[in-house]
């Protein structure tokens, strides 16, 4: 039986704080050895428990098992050494140091899908994972081999074609490509980031999805954001060609965001992930505030269409304030839903 506004999240959750150090972004794992990939098990276990407690519907892993949402993948690739180490600037907001692409890059083997399985087995509700994208992938690199933006970028889309096809064969129902990059870097998108991006999702039997946001809430974020004016247009640049795309689901930010919200009529026709809760702030929304976000989503975007979800990933959040925003979540898409099958005839959901 499928489901009206089925809720989920954008990707990670906190863990747990005998994992890693709470209320922090890529924070290094507490433990090691057989006592790590236990501990990883067990709060994949306790992030679909939260989840499944909190009434989500299509659940995730809380990405429990990656320390970082793009190098985790990368660490388990050939050709990036990750001792030689440049500086580069990330989506022209801050300095980092990252590695470096020092030869072909290839995947001798899976990276997620035993991770994938696992999840699987927790529950039978329809499971989601998150994979970086081909854009993002690039601009966390320095590419000392390919010296090319566009060759890279195609060669990881091809690496995570092959990954994202045994993930579906696991039994991942949606699987996710996170672009931020997207967001920033439009010319590059939409002359081959969009291409890349499908190749990453040629053939795939699991519905496909682009998640596309104002990151987290970390200063180099939040000041960013202060510079974009009273509304953030930058979904404006990508969104006609993502609408052409061969993607199924465009997620986007909108709770506490100055995203003009008819910017949804550009991809009017693709299902959408509404971000309904702000990731940036501890403050827990109400029911009442999420179902206003997706009242007013919904003027763009058909009801069998829309799937309320989180602005960005929980991990620097503490558990019990991600907690909060996930039963908020439920509860407000339960307030809109109510309304909507009040008021209306019976509606099929796609999902």
């Amino acid at each position: 039986m499928t489901t009206l506004l089925p809720t989920t999240t954008a990707g990670s959750l906190p863990k747990p704080l005998w994992l890693a150090a709470p209320n922090t972004l890529w924070s290094p794992w507490k433990l090691d050895g057989d006592e790590l990939v236990a501990g990883k098990r067990d709060a994949v276990r306790l992030a679909v428990d939260d989840q499944r407690r909190a009434g989500i519907d299509i659940v995730g892993d809380g990405e429990q098992t990656r320390q970082h949402f793009v190098t985790t993948f990368i660490e388990h690739l050939d050709g990036v050494d990750f001792t030689k180490r440049e500086t580069v600037r990330i989506r022209n907001r801050y300095d980092a140091s990252v590695p470096t692409v020092v030869g072909a890059v290839s995947r001798p083997t899976s990276v997620f899908v035993e991770d994938a399985r696992f999840l699987r087995a927790q529950t039978d509700r329809r499971i989601k994972w998150t994979l970086p994208g081909p854009m993002t992938m690039i601009d966390t690199l320095y590419d000392a081999h390919y010296r090319s933006r566009e060759k890279l970028a195609w060669e990881f889309a091809c690496i995570l074609n092959e990954e994202a096809r045994e993930l579906a064969a696991a039994g991942v129902d949606i699987i996710q490509f996170d672009e931020p990059a997207f967001n920033v870097f439009f010319d590059e998108a939409n002359d081959r980031g969009i291409a890349a991006l499908e190749r990453a999702a040629e053939g795939l039997t699991a519905e496909t999805a682009v998640h596309i946001c104002y990151g987290y809430g970390i200063k180099a974020n939040t000041d960013w954001k202060t510079t974009l004016g009273s509304e953030w247009r930058q979904y404006e640049q990508t969104f006609p060609n993502l609408r052409k795309s061969t993607i199924d689901i465009i997620s986007l930010e909108c709770q506490n965001a100055r995203v003009p919200m008819d910017l949804i009529e550009l991809i009017r026709g693709k299902k959408v992930m509404v971000g309904a809760i702000d990731v940036a702030t501890d403050a827990i929304e109400t029911p009442e505030q999420v179902a206003a976000t997706l009242r007013n989503a919904l003027r763009f975007v058909d009801a069998d269409k829309l799937l309320p979800a989180t602005n960005c990933g929980m991990a620097p959040l503490s558990r019990d304030v991600a907690q909060g925003k996930l039963r908020a979540l439920v509860a407000g898409a339960d307030i809109v839903r109510g309304e909507i099958l009040a008021h209306s005839p019976p509606v099929t959901a796609c999902v």
